[in-house]
Formats: structure tokens, C-alpha cells, sequence
């Protein structure tokens, strides 16, 4: 079987299936020399525990029959990374089963004037990405020095962790492996005021307690007040998530307004429409329309514009507004059905992969034997680790399902795996590595971070990181 993609949703997978069926043999290919995905390049750095998962994934990175293969592509000529490439006619060759595993790797745009013009706007996955070390986003250098207000789109998770970089006190950050360039640049920031916006209300908000918890406890961090007239009359009533969120945002912060050295609030019923810019060409302020909810206290309630605007100051804008998967190259020759709007592999919601239609008179998807997909690129970008976790032994168990079964599988020349592909790989100047290659990536990134008084310093360079392999 092979495993297209490290994360959570790969692992666990692997996991799963080599339980299950002990003679499984799996290979695991990471774009990146690294593994573990948005458990190491998104889990924000004040997270540790969340990190904790990684302790099964090096225990199955040490099963006999796994074979980690690093710094390799699916399908992409050159490698997205500009490492090495392996076209997916070739793997769908030479496996039984391929798993995709990829997550999402591009961000849902706004739309709106000025987004793409104007210098200090960025996706919030950019940002979460450059101060977790992510190779791709390492020069990312965010300016937080040009004013004291930030504007974040969007009432998630994500959006929350970026709000809480942007107001946490850099010294409790120094203890992290965040990365030092992040650090010398929050040490910079000049932001006091952080706006998190979202167009609908408080019952309808994506963030989980855990994470507004955290913000309210912010030393020397106050809250706004909320606007009451979105919150039910009677909390006490409402099931218990929301009944605890409610609480939390009218109780407020620890640290009032008036003793704060830094402030943020969740504006809500707010659309944006224009981002404006200053004569030197960087964001100026963010222009919204008021919306009004057709039913306030309806958690699924829709939203319509009253035309009303509302102009924010804001230095530097983040957009939240979500991730979304794309297509592998090579996916249309294979017959795979990709829905573009959705940014998912059409499946049977176990995780089996559908293809093209059967004929031009049906509907229906056709399955297509050995091929499953598991995370993000299954079922969207939403959920928690141990979200991930059972939607990946959801597809390992239709796995386990269909050998044990008899179900058909992929017939290829061979089931030899990566034995068949790596001479292809390796004949030029690719760097391939390897689960003993990584290991040693993890102990100079260790080494890195003992005299900085953090658990570790990554590389933030492909370079770098092969560079320390082969040490």
C-alpha cells in the first residue's frame, strides 16, 4: 500500500491497516523531507500536547514493513518542492492500494477589490506556516511594524491561533519551537488592537472554548465587550458547547480594558468588500458591508447585506476563511473524480474513491478498485486531530473491509512497491530520504534548540534539512 501524504490522516491510516492486516507492506511518501504534516507545520507552537500524536507516528515509522519516503512528489514534473517525482501511472503500477492523504494546500480567496494588490495582506495559512518553519513560506517576512491594528477575516480555529501570535507575551513564544526568525519579528510588532471578524454571529461562530479560553487568559490582553443583542436571552438554556461559548464571551477577559497593554475583539455580522491601501501601496484599512442574520440565534443561520459600511484601520489583514485540496497531476488519466468546488476526492464517505461516471446515462460515480483517501482531501479541511484520526480508520477499515473480502484492487505489473520506482528516482541528483534520514533531521533540529532553551530549532530550508541528513 502506499500513502500519499505524511500527516495524521496517513498515519493513522498506516496504522490502522498494519494492525489489521500484519503482512502489510506500506510506503509513505512526503513531499517534504519531514514528516507529520500540520502537526508539525500547523499545530501553533504554544500547542505542545496537541503534538503528542507524533509518539505513535514514530512508532510506526519504526514497523519493519514501513518505508518512509521523503522529499518525493506524486505527479507534480519537478516536485513541489523541488525535490523529487514520481508520475502516479507509474505508482498506480506497482501497489495494491493508494491512499491519499495529501490535505489541502491552497487557501479559499475573498474576491474583493484590493486583495491582491496592496502589500500586508496574507493568508493566515502563509502565516501559520512561516512561524512553524514551513520551507515553502520561510521568506514569507511579515511587516507587523506599520501600524498598531490588525484586522483577521474569518471566526475559526485557525483564525484565533493567528490572533493569539500576534497578542502573546514573545517571551512565553520563546519557549516553543517556534521559529527564531518568528520570534525576532513578534519582538518587532508594533500591533496592540487585533480585530477577528466574522459576517455572521456569536451562534455561529467556528471556533471550539479551548481556543477563546486561551485569549481571554492572555496576560496583560483585554476583550471587548460583545454585542449583547446577539447573545440569547437565556444561556442557561442553550445544549452545552454553546451554552459554555456564550459564557465565555459575555464574561470577558481576565484583564480589563483600562489595565491592557494589548486588546482584541470578535466583531460580528461583518462582510468584507474592499481592502484600502496607502500611497506607498500597503493596506491602509478594510472597507466591510453590516449584515443582518435571518435568525440570530440559529447556529445555521444565513446572512444578507444591509449596505451599511464599516471602514477598520488595519496595518496588516489576514483571511481565514479556510483551506481547500486541489487535483494531483495525473489524476484525470486515471479516471479520478476531483470536485474542484469542494476541494475533495469524490468518494462513498468510507473513503473509497469514485471515477468517472459509468455512462452517459447515470449519475453515479463508478469506484475505482485500490484507491482511497483519507483527512482533508476526503472530507474538506475541518475538524480537530482526533477528527482526522476516525475519518482515517474510517477508511482503513473499508480497506481492511475489501481485502479481506476479496474486493478488487489495483492490477499493476507488480505489488513490488517502491523497490520498482526507486531506481527511477534516485538515477539523478534527487535526494530521497529516508525514516533513519529524518531521524537524523530531528536530533540536529533538537541540538538546534538546547542552547535557545526550546525543544527544538527546525530548518526552514529544504537545503538545510538535507544538508543535515547527510551529516
Amino acid at each position: 500500500m502506499a500513502i500519499v501524504g505524511s500527516g495524521p490522516a496517513g498515519f493513522y491510516t498506516a496504522y490502522r491497516v498494519m494492525s489489521k492486516v500484519p503482512s502489510t507492506k506500506v510506503d509513505m511518501f512526503e513531499a517534504l523531507p519531514v514528516p507529520y504534516g500540520l502537526v508539525r507545520f500547523g499545530v501553533a507552537p504554544d500547542h505542545p500536547e496537541v503534538k503528542k500524536c507524533q509518539k505513535k507516528f514514530e512508532e510506526v515509522g519504526m514497523y519493519l514493513n514501513f518505508t518512509f519516503i521523503g522529499n518525493v512528489s506524486i505527479g507534480n514534473a519537478g516536485g513541489h518542492f523541488g525535490g523529487c517525482t514520481i508520475p502516479l501511472a507509474s505508482m498506480m503500477n506497482h501497489y495494491d492500494a493508494i491512499v491519499f492523504a495529501y490535505g489541502a494546500s491552497e487557501d479559499k480567496q475573498l474576491g474583493i477589490p484590493g486583495e491582491s494588490e496592496l502589500q500586508g495582506i496574507y493568508a493566515a495559512r502563509e502565516f501559520v506556516g512561516w512561524y512553524n518553519g514551513l520551507p515553502e513560506y520561510a521568506d514569507l517576512a511579515p511587516d507587523l511594524t506599520q501600524g498598531e491594528e490588525a484586522v483577521i477575516i474569518g471566526q475559526g480555529n485557525v483564525a484565533l491561533d493567528v490572533a493569539r501570535m500576534l497578542l502573546e507575551d514573545v517571551d512565553v513564544l520563546r519557549k516553543t519551537d517556534i521559529t527564531e526568525a518568528a520570534l525576532e519579528t513578534l519582538l518587532k510588532s508594533r500591533i496592540k488592537r487585533v480585530h477577528v471578524v466574522g459576517r455572521r454571529g456569536p451562534m455561529q461562530v467556528a471556533f471550539t472554548i479551548k481556543e477563546v479560553r486561551e485569549l481571554m487568559k492572555l496576560r496583560g490582553v483585554a476583550f471587548h465587550d460583545v454585542d449583547m443583542s446577539l447573545i440569547p436571552n437565556q444561556i442557561s438554556k442553550l445544549p452545552r458547547a454553546p451554552k459554555r461559548l456564550m459564557e465565555m464571551m459575555v464574561k470577558g477577559s481576565v484583564t480589563q480594558l483600562d489595565e491592557a497593554a494589548k486588546s482584541w475583539s470578535l466583531d460580528f455580522c461583518l462582510s468584507p468588500t474592499e481592502f484600502l491601501g496607502r500611497p506607498d501601496g500597503k493596506i491602509r484599512s478594510t472597507v466591510f458591508e453590516r449584515t443582518s442574520l435571518a435568525s440570530r440565534y440559529d447556529p445555521s443561520s444565513s446572512v444578507v447585506g444591509t449596505g451599511k459600511k464599516v471602514t477598520i484601520p488595519s496595518s496588516i489583514a489576514f483571511r481565514s476563511i479556510g483551506y481547500k485540496s486541489v487535483a494531483l497531476p495525473g489524476f484525470d488519466e486515471a479516471g479520478i473524480s476531483f470536485d474542484e468546488r469542494k476541494g475533495v476526492i469524490n468518494n462513498d464517505g468510507t473513503g473509497r474513491v469514485l471515477g468517472v461516471r459509468d455512462n452517459e446515462n447515470t449519475e453515479r460515480l463508478r469506484r475505482l478498485p485500490g484507491l482511497y483517501c483519507a483527512g482533508w482531501v476526503k472530507r474538506g479541511p475541518t475538524g480537530v486531530i482526533a477528527s482526522t484520526m476516525e475519518d482515517a480508520f474510517s477508511t482503513a477499515n473499508a480497506i481492511i473491509s475489501d481485502w479481506y473480502t476479496g474486493a478488487p484492487f489495483l492490477q499493476g505489473e507488480s505489488s513490488s512497491g517502491w523497490e520498482a520506482l526507486r531506481a527511477g528516482v534516485e538515477h539523478g541528483k534527487c535526494r530521497v530520504i529516508q525514516w533513519d534520514d529524518w531521524q537524523k533531521i530531528d536530533r540536529a533540529e533538537r541540538e538546534r534548540g538546547l542552547p535557545l532553551g526550546k525543544q527544538r530549532e527546525k530548518f526552514t530550508s529544504i537545503t538545510e534539512m538535507i544538508a543535515a541528513a547527510e551529516n
